[in-house]
């Protein structure tokens, strides 16, 4: 797979204006997703209860280590976004599992957000207390708004180069702070 321009598709003579539009819809579905989230995370509180807990010994044991599995699969998105986009050192032309291991590892990492966001929505609810909880509440919301915008704004055609990148590294720094508020916290507190 050769490297990605840098300066994009909208900057060829003939690339319209076109996909602005195209991503300010996307962006006001990301908001819709964020909203919708903490607008029902909000009204339901919650009570606590656990949802499930798999094989590991409670909810939050499960909670931590899927989103922890899904932060190590986060780095393979770096890396492989990286040799795609021609930016890995030592790497000029990414071969073609490169796509595909992006791709995949990507899918699996949603995966396994999806059952976390749900105990914590369900049975949880939106919290704002303390500072930690609120901002991992915050940034639980939002990540899921951005990788909306990030999924639709992949269809879009005659995006800039930058928009794909800036999406990507949105995405993956709201789930690195979200992890970072909620699992590495529990792992600290040698909960594990």
């Amino acid at each position: 797979m050769a490297s990605v321009d840098a300066s994009g598709p909208a900057s060829r003579p003939g690339a319209g204006a076109g996909w602005r539009w195209a991503l300010a819809a996307a962006v006001l579905g990301g908001v819709a997703v964020s909203g919708a989230l903490a607008a029902y995370a909000d009204a339901h509180p919650g009570d606590g209860t656990e949802l499930f807990s798999l094989w590991f010994g409670s909810m939050v044991a499960a909670k931590s280590w899927l989103a922890t599995g899904a932060v190590v699969l986060l780095a393979v998105q770096l890396l492989t976004a990286l040799a795609m986009y021609g930016r890995l050192p030592g790497v000029r032309s990414a071969p073609a599992w490169v796509g595909w291991t992006h791709r995949w590892s990507g899918v699996t990492a949603f995966g396994l957000t999806l059952p976390v966001a749900f105990a914590c929505v369900w049975s949880l609810g939106l919290e704002d207390e303390p500072a930690r909880a609120a901002v991992h509440s915050v940034a639980g919301c939002l990540f899921f708004g951005a990788f909306t915008v990030k999924m639709l704004a992949l269809r879009v055609r005659s995006l800039p180069g930058w928009v794909l990148p800036l999406l990507g590294g949105t995405v993956l720094t709201l789930l690195a702070l979200t992890w970072t508020t909620s699992a590495l916290w529990w792992f600290a507190r040698g909960a594990a």
